[in-house]
């Protein structure tokens, strides 16, 4: 038994009369390395001062802020940046001034809270005391906040650029 006239494309499901569907958009260029170091500088710098907001409101510094701190950049710097290897190393620089600056933000709340002087104040009018506290202060531990907070920023910068 035949069919009184052949399909028409040879394809019996062919010819149903719906389109196709259109081709998805192409995925977003994340491949600008400028915007992603001055991501990296800018989330930085916002995190430090959060950090050392934190810092100094509670009197101590906190491992994981400063995890959060390198994370939170390398990752930013990664998702806007792209696969450039030069990233993840300017996001652990970043990451290390953030920490630092953070570090003297919290010395300066914590004096500032002391003396009755305003944050600015003790910060920028009393800058050499406040590096003289930072540097009778650190220890291992400050120094172990560097290198966690430049591994995340470089893990971060890794894991986003995926």
């Amino acid at each position: 038994m035949s069919q009184p006239v052949p399909p028409p494309s040879g394809n019996p499901f062919a010819d149903q009369g719906v389109p196709f569907a259109p081709a998805p958009p192409p995925a977003p260029v994340r491949d600008n390395v400028a915007l992603g170091l001055v991501t990296a500088v800018v989330v930085a710098l916002v995190a430090g001062g959060i950090y050392g907001g934190i810092a100094g409101a509670i009197e101590r510094e906190i491992g994981w802020a400063a995890i959060g701190v390198g994370f939170i950049t390398g990752f930013a710097a990664g998702k806007v940046g792209g696969r450039n290897p030069l990233l993840p190393v300017v996001s652990v620089v970043c990451s290390l001034v953030a920490v630092y600056l953070g570090q003297l933000l919290a010395i300066a709340v914590i004096m500032a809270d002391l003396t009755g002087a305003s944050v600015t104040e003790a910060l920028f009018d009393n800058f050499s005391q406040v590096m003289d506290v930072w540097n009778e202060s650190k220890d291992v531990m400050t120094f172990l906040f560097f290198g966690l907070a430049g591994f995340a920023a470089f893990s971060g910068a890794k894991k986003a650029a995926e």
